[in-house]
């Protein structure tokens, strides 16, 4: 009775310990197995814990303002051409701040890039351009100095800037005297008056904050005045407490019902002009989401895989350990106690998993910050904090119940039925039944999640092997870009007889630059543009979207408007990039603001617009009839904001005329990468103010394009493989048992004359047997996940025929492998042995 009085005795937390210190007694018993559960445990619930830290930081965790549940964006569309961010007027944002009911407050925000100097050389600093309560709003206290006040939006008084945190760390390293410096932007001094804390940016990250009266943009009469200047990107509000998104949406909706009727001629009805309302969290993560949360159900397959594995390792014990049950059952165990023991003994293990997993995460999390990356600003926030580390523990602690439950309920089972047998040599043999046909089931359970994991990493490399053969439509070899940043205020036209004269100057600027880049020796060709092929901040922000008007093709009453994807380039710019010319000719040097205006459209707008006729010689307008521009060529169809996205109708206008463009495109004799140092010297001697930033060649633009799909895929495969090597252990694990369960028969046979092949095909029958359900399984399985992830392939079905047919070999060789092994320790049995022990 001493079994039963020591379960008895003490109080409770005495009971548990005395079971945790056992537990622990029995695992370094079992070193090999106690190993190979903790580690496969470890793969799992590291891999959980690595995607649930960024889940949590970027989609779970409140916003670091003040009532961020509260804030909201708020963006203009049209709608019937599919134009998602339209932008606002200042017009149109005053009347939206003054005429809605719900919103507390509503600030503007833009993008614009200025030139810095007062440093070794002239930067260009990302400047985001707010209204001067803007952090106010957001519920933002700088970490530094102060934040803007209506004083700063007074016209004529102190320019002033706020830094945003990334770049004061970076290009300031983090001085904490820089509040007072004073630097020199746009023809004047502005002071630093803050730094802002590591906060989330939206629509995009700045380097630096001014308030709109400094933005010579933003201020200048002709902006303010015309309610189609639409120059803020986005705008934010705080919603009035109590409001719901809803009814801020109704709201707004009817306030652009307001402004469409009262100017029909701004708002067409065949533009279908709307705002929208959204949740700042939700425009902050809603390119994120997708992503991750199939990420988060990928390693949840992998964790359910490892509990599996390691349940039928737990059972093989059980069967190892049935006279150490049967013994203590003799000595008055009870069931609750044996089953609240070996559950003791699995919670060890899973924490130290779990403790392991951590470790794991923690190593793997920058990896996975840079790919969060890709799709949101809320990467500060990652971390492995209080709030993962709890996941963590929950996580073990469930896994270690999970895992631990069949074998524990089990582990007492039939124990004084089989006291007598288990003092034998082959003792539970007779509960081993049971036990073999759920090992049977956890081990096709792992081949089927194994097999839908690899068919979604195998559907994603499909994918990304197709999108990597696609024509982008350009040819990017020997070819390099770098962004430019002239002193834009030196463009600012203020003279009302000369409506030409800051577009003249442009176009004399850029001509002194080509001119001294062309005599650069490796110099192929050069051109300037307004963008280049894939240029990331384009993929970002969406085509440049105009309206146009086709002569002799009036729109029908109501209907949409034809879109083009607006660009400005050099003559140069479709031999530096290697798009064809189709027909009519290219941009002359004549082509300037003096010239009557003409236009260079792409195989699709062609074909759209024109159908089979040749467009070269039609004619085009911009506003609704009142100029017209002259189509003189065409060229070829570039995918301009993805491989995986058709071309847009693009419409081309030379620089010169539509005084625009901000990129220095090199097609080399030799390697671009080589000539950059050059090149920027000789930008620097036609302009000393202008600065040089984002040097990079075509091919390293084409590679990034494809870098989210090839780091997606690649996350996916390994996770996959993590998957497939525990089932095959798993396989391995429960044949080799299996074949010791049967030392006896397989003895028999092979006394009784059967051949060692017989013997292998016998055992490899039996696991084969397992490995075919699981795939049967597995075939669901992988159907379903494929709908979840089909967003995310490029050109290839869920049902691909290539991928299902290649994973099914893959996974019959490896699983095949895995029965082999066992089966030739079967071979191995010494018949005479067998039958002496009989």
């Amino acid at each position: 009775m001493r079994e039963e009085n020591s379960a008895n005795g003490g109080g409770l937390f005495e009971s548990v310990w005395r079971d945790v210190r056992y537990g622990f007694r029995v695992l370094r018993r079992s070193p090999g197995f106690t190993l190979a559960a903790v580690v496969t445990l470890a793969l799992g619930i590291g891999a959980n814990t690595a995607i649930f830290s960024v889940i949590y930081g970027v989609l779970l965790r409140p916003l670091p303002y003040h009532e961020g549940d509260r804030l909201v964006v708020v963006r203009q569309q049209a709608r019937l051409n599919h134009a998602n961010s339209l932008g606002f007027s200042p017009k149109e944002f005053f009347d939206y701040r003054d005429q809605n009911q719900t919103m507390e407050s509503m600030v503007e925000h833009h993008s614009m890039n200025f030139i810095l100097y007062g440093r070794d050389e002239p930067e260009r600093v990302q400047t985001g351009v707010v209204s001067a309560n803007f952090f106010d709003v957001l519920g933002v206290k700088p970490l530094l100095g102060r934040s803007f006040t209506p004083e700063d939006e007074r016209q004529g008084g102190e320019a002033v800037l706020m830094l945003s945190y990334k770049y004061w760390q970076r290009s300031h390293n983090g001085d904490p005297n820089i509040v007072g410096r004073v630097f020199r932007m746009n023809n004047r001094p502005h002071t630093v008056i803050g730094v802002l804390p590591p906060i989330p940016e939206y629509p995009s990250e700045s380097d630096v904050y001014m308030p709109t009266v400094n933005c010579p943009f933003r201020s200048s009469p002709q902006t303010i005045e015309n309610r189609q200047a639409r120059l803020l990107s986005v705008v934010f509000g705080r919603l009035k407490p109590g409001v719901t998104q809803a009814q801020a949406q109704s709201d707004i909706d009817k306030i652009a019902g307001n402004l469409q009727t009262t100017y029909p001629d701004v708002y067409p009805k065949n533009i279908g002009y709307a705002a929208q309302v959204d949740g700042l969290g939700e425009a902050l993560t809603q390119q994120a989401r997708p992503t991750f949360l199939i990420l988060l159900a990928t390693t949840g397959l992998v964790l359910l895989i490892a509990c599996a594995n390691v349940a039928n390792l737990n059972l093989a014990r059980v069967l190892r350990r049935q006279p150490e049950i049967a013994m203590r059952t003799a000595l008055g165990a009870s069931r609750g106690r044996l089953v609240r023991q070996m559950l003791t003994e699995s919670t060890l293990l899973s924490l130290g998993g779990g403790v392991v997993g951590v470790l794991l995460a923690s190593w793997g999390l920058p990896l996975l910050t840079s790919f969060a990356g890709r799709f949101t600003n809320r990467t500060a926030e990652i971390g492995i904090d209080s709030s993962v580390l709890l996941f963590a523990l929950l996580l073990s602690v469930g896994t270690g119940l999970i895992f631990g439950l069949l074998p524990a309920l089990s582990f007492g089972k039939n124990a004084k039925q089989s006291l007598a047998a288990a003092l034998k040599e082959d003792g539970g043999r007779s509960t081993a039944a049971g036990k073999n046909r759920v090992r049977a089931v956890l081990t096709v359970a792992q081949v089927a999640i194994s097999f839908t994991l690899l068919i979604g990493a195998g559907l994603m490399l499909r994918s990304l092997i197709k999108l990597q053969r696609v024509d982008p439509g350009f040819n990017p070899e020997n070819t390099l870009v770098m962004r430019l940043a002239p002193n834009w205020s030196r463009f600012i036209n203020n003279d009302p007889n000369n409506p030409n004269a800051a577009t003249a100057q442009y176009a004399a600027y850029f001509q002194r630059l080509l001119e001294r880049v062309n005599r650069q020796p490796g110099v192929a060709e050069a051109a300037v543009s307004s963008t280049y092929p894939l240029n990331p901040a384009g993929i970002t922000r969406g085509p440049n979207t105009v309206s146009i008007l086709v002569e002799g093709r009036p729109q029908a009453d109501g209907q949409a408007a034809p879109q083009v994807d607006a660009r400005a380039v050099s003559p140069a710019y479709f031999r530096a990039v290697g798009v064809p010319l189709l027909r009519g000719r290219a941009f002359a040097e004549s082509d300037n603001v003096d010239a009557p205006q003409v236009s260079i459209v792409n195989e699709a707008a062609a074909r759209h617009r024109w159908g089979s006729e040749d467009p070269v010689g039609k004619r085009v307008s911009f506003d609704n009839g009142r100029t017209w521009v002259t189509v003189v060529g065409v060229v070829g169809n570039v995918r301009q904001y993805g491989l995986d996205k058709e071309p847009a109708d693009e419409i081309y206008g030379p620089v010169a005329q539509l005084a625009f463009g901000q990129f220095l495109v090199v097609k080399t004799k030799g390697d671009p990468s080589a000539m950059s140092k050059s090149l920027r010297d000789a930008v620097h001697e036609v302009d000393s103010e202008t600065a040089v930033d984002q040097v990079r060649t075509l091919q390293q633009v084409l590679d990034e394009s494809v870098a989210s799909p090839r780091l997606t895929a690649w996350l996916l495969g390994l996770f996959a493989v993590v998957a497939l090597v525990i089932t095959a252990a798993g396989i391995s694990g429960v044949m080799a048992l299996a074949v010791t369960q049967r030392t006896r028969e397989i003895g028999i046979r092979l006394a009784l004359g059967a051949s060692r092949a017989r013997i292998v095909t016998m055992i490899m029958r039996q696991g084969m047997a397992l490995v075919v359900a699981g795939l049967v399984l597995g075939v669901a399985g992988a159907l379903t996940l494929n709908g979840l992830i089909a967003s995310l392939l490029y050109a290839t079905p869920g049902a691909d025929p290539v991928t299902f047919a290649a994973v099914s070999c893959l996974l019959m060789l490896v699983a095949g492998a895995a029965c082999f092994i066992p089966s030739l320790r079967a071979t191995a049995i010494d018949p005479m042995l067998t039958l002496r022990r009989e």
